[in-house]
């Protein structure tokens, strides 16, 4: 690698690490005779764990970080000086082989900037993902960002060869997104999406009558917001996010914490970090909605339009509802117990597979991965003497299960450190 190359690298890198919908494969692509690498389903690759520990990692690079639009969120609005470089086709598909060779990296995940026209742009994406699958044959994961507004045909050829396709929404709404980004619509981000739609469904029934038909974009897509930068409610960001949810392909919808990048645009925020927090919240309550047969007016309505800042979403929910609780375990049904703090979906199917066998006490549902440290308080069964949220009520509890305050030291302590 040369020096002109490792700058790129070194630029373009920087320039990407603000995208978090990076996610794992989903899908098995397995290695051929002379091909080069695999996709071990259901393992993952940006910096995702296996099974046996192993960190999987994966090139996580721009084609370039010039843009014409001028994002008020994004560091690389064509109105910021910043460092700028671009990577040729040529030399992103030979740097991403060589990392591949060298052992550094097992995918690709790829994004760019905007130059000239979203076409042009998702052209140059096409053709590094083609040549590394055509001619250097090589099987690894790859991820690439498809460019809002390109055309239908261009999208379509990427998720010939893309294991995973993602267009960011950036702004759950219209308005705020004509607000801080006024090149942009909803219209550009939601036609790839449909194309994104189309492309797997067809690909699916093709596959039912032709075994070896090509795959299109067999791990789906996936999307991301910022939380932050605009005014949007929590109600206003999981409603958008349980309506893409009800498309088949979506699978993912990330949230990003705003960032203050640019700290100078008056339409922004003044955030001194991000918030981490509401970030955390509303991925808790994302789950609800995928896993736990939650719906977004469960989690937060009119009256109450934020996640509660202080408890997880699951167990706000069920300090709102104390006439639902204690549940009984050997009697409760499956959905019920989903709904209980401190169970998940694991142990709620494990409870109710062994109930038909033999009474389960407070040992069992811990060594089925319950939380006993919630959960004592919404369930009755043998062995639990301590009070439930009938006798401690709502508020009880959540004093209960509040996180403690951490004690401040005594700044006129003196404090002796004896280490080397």
């Amino acid at each position: 690698m040369n020096e002109q190359v490792l700058h790129k690298l070194k630029v373009l890198a920087e320039s990407a690490k603000y995208d978090v919908s990076c996610a794992s494969s989903g899908t098995v692509r397995r290695n051929t005779k002379g091909g080069v690498g695999n996709t071990v389903g259901g393992v993952g690759i940006c910096h995702s764990f296996a099974e046996d520990g192993r960190c999987i990692s994966l090139l996580k690079i721009m084609l370039t970080n010039y843009c014409i639009y001028d994002c008020a969120y994004c560091i690389n609005r064509v109105s910021n000086d910043i460092p700028r470089a671009t990577l040729s086709v040529t030399e992103l598909v030979e740097l991403t082989m060589e990392f591949y060779r060298r052992n550094y990296i097992e995918g690709l995940f790829l994004s760019s900037g905007v130059v000239r026209n979203p076409d042009y742009t998702m052209e140059r994406l096409v053709r590094v993902v083609k040549d590394l699958r055509v001619k250097h044959r090589f099987n690894g994961y790859i991820h690439l960002k498809s460019i809002p507004g390109a055309s239908q045909e261009l999208v379509h050829e990427a998720g010939l060869y893309a294991d995973r396709m993602s267009v960011n929404l950036e702004i759950p709404t219209e308005r705020n997104l004509k607000l801080l980004a006024p090149e942009k619509d909803h219209r550009s981000v939601y036609l790839p999406m449909k194309y994104i739609q189309q492309g797997v469904l067809e690909s699916a029934e093709e596959r039912k009558l032709h075994r070896h038909a090509p795959r299109f974009v067999p791990a789906g897509q996936s999307t991301q917001m910022i939380v932050g930068a605009t005014d949007e409610t929590d109600k206003d960001i999981l409603s958008v996010s349980s309506a893409l949810y009800r498309q088949p392909t979506m699978k993912r919808v990330y949230y990003s914490g705003y960032v203050a990048v640019n700290t100078y645009d008056k339409r922004l925020p003044l955030l001194k970090q991000p918030p981490l927090v509401r970030e955390n919240r509303l991925y808790q309550a994302d789950w609800l909605l995928r896993y736990y047969q939650f719906r977004v007016d469960e989690l937060v309505d009119d009256a109450s339009p934020h996640l509660d800042m202080e408890i997880d979403p699951k167990l706000a929910w069920a300090l709102k509802h104390p006439e639902l609780f204690p549940v009984d375990i050997q009697s409760a049904d499956y959905e019920m117990l989903l709904r209980v703090p401190g169970i998940g979906v694991k142990s709620a199917k494990m409870i109710v597979m062994s109930r038909r066998f033999s009474r389960i006490g407070f040992y069992e549902l811990k060594q089925m991965g319950a939380v006993m440290k919630k959960a004592r308080f919404f369930i009755t069964c043998r062995e639990l003497p301590d009070k439930t949220i009938h006798e401690l009520g709502p508020a009880g509890v959540r004093r209960l299960l509040l996180p403690k305050p951490k004690r401040k030291e005594d700044e006129r302590q003196l404090t002796l450190d004896f280490r080397d």
